[in-house]
C-alpha cells in the first residue's frame, strides 16, 4: 500500500465511490471523502491530504470558491488540487488553469485511468503491479 493520501470532494455518491474504489485498486492510495466543500475544507485542515481532487460544482460552495479558501489557509495552501469538471469548454479549461490547480480532469472520467492521469499530474510513481 503506498502512502499517498487523496482527499476527493463531490456532491454525487457515484463520483465518490467510483474514484475512491478505482485509486485504491489502481494505485493503492489511501482515499478520504467529502460530499461538501464545508466537509471537504475541514477534512483537509485535520487529515493534511497529500493531493484533493475537487468537483467544480458543489451545492454549498463551487469549487474554485473552495480552492481559493484552501489556497488562503496557512495549513492547506500547499496540497496540490485536481479540478474534476463536466465543464470541458477551451474558456472553462483556461479560466479554471488560471487560478492555479495543478490540473484539470473532465468527467465523466474513465476509472480505469484515473490513478495513472492524477500521478501523472502530480508527477508521482505509481507501484508496479506484483
Amino acid at each position: 500500500m503506498s502512502d499517498k493520501h487523496v482527499l476527493i470532494i463531490d456532491d454525487e455518491d457515484d463520483i465518490r465511490e467510483v474514484a475512491q474504489v478505482s485509486l485504491e485498486l489502481m494505485a493503492g492510495w489511501h482515499i478520504s471523502t467529502a460530499e461538501s466543500s464545508q466537509a471537504g475544507i475541514a477534512k483537509a485542515k485535520t487529515q493534511r491530504p497529500d493531493a484533493i481532487l475537487l468537483d467544480v460544482m458543489l451545492p454549498d460552495m463551487d469549487g474554485p470558491t473552495t480552492f481559493r479558501m484552501l489556497q488562503g489557509d496557512p495549513e492547506t495552501s500547499d496540497i496540490p488540487v485536481i479540478l474534476l469538471t463536466a465543464k470541458v469548454q477551451a474558456t472553462d479549461q483556461r479560466k479554471f488553469a488560471d487560478l492555479g490547480v495543478s490540473a484539470v480532469i473532465a468527467k465523466p472520467f474513465d476509472p480505469v485511468l484515473l490513478a495513472d492521469q492524477v500521478a501523472s499530474c502530480l508527477g508521482w510513481e505509481l507501484p508496479t503491479p506484483t
